[in-house]
């Protein structure tokens, strides 16, 4: 039986495709910068085989985001930062401070945690507490790199905590319609793109603020959306290559009509 590989032979692959004499040109090239896209790139790929359900995708999917975490991680040895087993480390000691109740049990005056949502809360408590020991604002740690429908979820969620945050879903839907209400206006006053712009985004962001007030998360909800659309679309085009026709000599009523046969054919 073939022995599988342990991650001390993809940490040597690592070093090897790096290697400044015999490594590959463009694996020696790369540097923090340049990877990071593709750090993003294949987490979303995670997530993509997980929506579909499509498990081996998944497994290959989680060694190409695993390949990524060695390939950071192996730049910063070349720098004398830290190594792989510092990294292992730094998660193992967060699980530890942030599990208490599972690895710390028997501690005198450790409080239980019995159900998910307490440890949400204590979970949220730890990551305060280690925000405060390196002296930051409270959005100091929120990436900026992040995508920008999660990134403006963690800052609402963040501000929240402290009492920043509107009373009610309604309150957010007065927002939404006042937001909606001054793109209008904006566009009426001919005001400039960057203004027009401004506005769509705080528009977006009280959406998301919608969304997180009603337990959705709007990355999925896009992510279905989008899909929706690609297959609606994709039925427009069927349809009129049936006729031997496309989109292109189509008008935009008939396209319009098809459409709706989509959605009442999904019904």
């Amino acid at each position: 039986m073939t022995e599988k590989p342990d991650i001390a032979a993809l940490l040597d692959i690592m070093a090897r495709l790096r290697d400044p004499t015999d490594g590959c040109p463009w694996d020696r090239a790369q540097d923090f910068a340049s990877i990071a896209p593709y750090t993003i790139e294949e987490a979303y790929e995670v997530a993509g085989a997980i929506a579909d359900e499509d498990w081996p995708a998944l497994k290959d999917e989680l060694g190409d985001l695993l390949f990524q975490v060695v390939f950071h991680t192996r730049m910063a040895e070349e720098r004398g930062l830290f190594d792989f087993a510092d990294v292992v480390g730094a998660i193992t000691g967060k699980m530890l401070r942030r599990h208490p109740h599972v690895f710390a049990k028997y501690i005198e005056g450790h409080a239980e945690i019995e159900t998910a949502a307490a440890q949400t809360i204590a979970w949220e408590e730890h990551k305060a507490a280690e925000r405060a020991a390196r002296s930051g604002g409270l959005l100091d740690d929120v990436p900026d790199a992040l995508p920008a429908l999660l990134r403006a979820i963690k800052l609402q969620k963040r501000a929240a905590r402290v009492g920043f945050d509107w009373e009610s879903a309604d309150k957010v839907l007065d927002k939404i319609v006042e937001e909606s209400r001054e793109i209008v206006e904006a566009q009426h006053a001919g005001a400039a793109r960057e203004k027009t712009a401004e506005e769509i985004g705080d528009l977006l962001f009280a959406v998301a603020n919608l969304a997180r007030h009603l337990g959705v998360d709007p990355e999925t909800t896009l992510r279905a959306t989008n899909e929706k659309f690609v297959r609606r679309f994709r039925f427009i085009e069927q349809t009129l290559a049936a006729k031997g026709r496309t989109p292109d000599d189509a008008s935009l009523d008939e396209m319009e009509a098809i459409w709706q046969a989509a959605k009442t054919a999904e019904k």
